[in-house]
């Protein structure tokens, strides 16, 4: 048996959480594998909203368990603050959840770190979520970092403080509260106390390889969006992890040669969050009513999200980098009233006319679109066949485009309202 792998194949917020919960139930076990409290999940279960931030997408599924592989950091507080708010709901997380030893953790001093870092940015800040995501990797990668196997170990105590130390020398003369760090400590001691009696922690990559021998089937959930990845992304507005096919490999412990299906997921249309480049970003009426009518808020941060057209040449790398074996549209319902909806196809870089994603973002890109009819409302529910002509012909198209076929069409946000081919 192979794992298959779930990922977001633009600047993040495509809807991967949807589409999780869609497919778990064909799975054994949903496993995160990078990112952390920076990633907002959303699910719609019978007109019920649910946004997740640590906790994998197929945890509202009794028969999945759900995997936090090494390659996610994890902040105590708001993990311990989002098990609890599940649990409300009568589900019965702590038997459905499972967290690597070899998972970082992120200390409140995370935090302070994070909003010192783009504070002294100024005008030219990343755009951070605040959540301490990066200095937590900065500290995994500079081995100075704790991670959740540390919390049953004698010198954990010891080593805590240690790093806080070093922390609050490296924040120097940037100003926070004492007060409210040492309450946010108190906290965060008491979510540790609750993670070490109440949950599995244990060698995740034993449990997901010795899975795979017995034939159980896994779903890999990616957060973020492949151009936020650490090395192939709009650099440096990027997240802190490896957001493509090969995070999977690293963040769970699973040989590449055990790699089923890649599934990439994507709007009908690009948004982005904060800082960066975004070649068909709209900044006008157009991009403000695919704002409004997507509802396009940050579900980890609240903060209004960049719209603009669908970009071919960043879809096709993001689907080349990760070897995309199928594609899951969503969204598509937003641009229902559109009498025109447009594709970028190609770039104009320096005169030239490319389909590739240049190397400086930052210099003038001038998007070429092709345009398409509007296909009017669409049913809530139904199958590919039923679908409008106008849509089926804008579908083909990138698929013709890219190669790889539409596997799923999302045209709503409940569950309930998905198309599967």
């Amino acid at each position: 048996m192979k794992t298959d792998i779930l990922l977001g194949l633009q600047w993040g917020d495509e809807g991967k959480g949807k589409v999780v919960d869609v497919l778990a139930p064909n799975y054994n076990i949903v496993a995160r594998f990078q990112g952390g409290p920076n990633a907002g999940h959303t699910l719609e279960i019978a007109g019920k909203k649910h946004v997740l931030h640590t906790i994998p997408s197929g945890i509202f599924h009794s028969h999945v368990l759900n995997v936090i592989g090494n390659g996610v950091v994890i902040d105590p507080t708001s993990f311990v603050a989002e098990i609890k708010e599940i649990e409300a709901l009568g589900t019965d997380i702590c038997k459905r959840l499972v967290v690597s030893k070899r998972a970082h953790l992120i200390l409140p001093t995370h935090r302070l770190l994070d909003a010192y870092s783009e504070a002294q940015k100024g005008k030219k800040k990343i755009g951070s979520t605040l959540k301490g995501i990066g200095p937590a990797y900065m500290d995994k990668t500079g081995r100075n970092g704790l991670r959740i196997g540390d919390i049953m170990e004698k010198y954990f105590s010891k080593r805590y403080h240690d790093l806080l130390d070093k922390h609050k020398k490296l924040l120097g003369s940037f100003e926070y509260d004492d007060k409210a760090l040492a309450e946010n400590e108190k906290k965060w001691m008491q979510s540790i106390e609750f993670i070490r009696k109440s949950l599995l922690c244990t060698d995740t990559e034993y449990l997901l390889n010795d899975a795979l021998k017995q034939g159980k089937k896994i779903l890999a959930e990616g957060a973020q969006g492949s151009l936020l990845d650490i090395d192939f992304g709009s650099y440096p507005y990027v997240t802190s992890s490896s957001t493509t096919c090969a995070g999977a490999c690293i963040g769970l412990g699973i040989a590449p040669s055990l790699i089923g299906s890649v599934e990439g997921v994507f709007k009908a249309y690009c948004t982005r969050v904060g800082s960066g480049p975004f070649p068909t970003e709209l900044k006008d009426e157009t991009g403000e009513r695919i704002c409004q009518v997507g509802r396009e808020f940050g579900s980890t941060t609240g903060r209004k999200r960049r719209c603009g057209w669908l970009d071919l040449p960043a879809l096709k790398r993001s689907i080349m980098l990760s070897g995309v074996t199928s594609l899951d549209m969503m969204k598509i319902d937003v641009l229902d009233d559109f009498e025109e909806v447009k594709i970028c196809t190609h770039y104009i870089v320096n005169g030239e006319k490319t389909d590739c994603l240049p190397y400086n973002l930052s210099e003038e890109i001038v998007p070429v679109y092709k345009s398409f009819k509007g296909w009017g409302k669409l049913a809530a529910s139904g199958n590919y066949n039923s679908l409008p002509a106008e849509l089926k012909n804008y579908i083909g198209f990138i698929e013709d485009a890219v190669k790889v076929p539409v596997k799923l069409v999302s045209v709503g946000p409940d569950r309930s309202q998905t198309i599967l081919r």
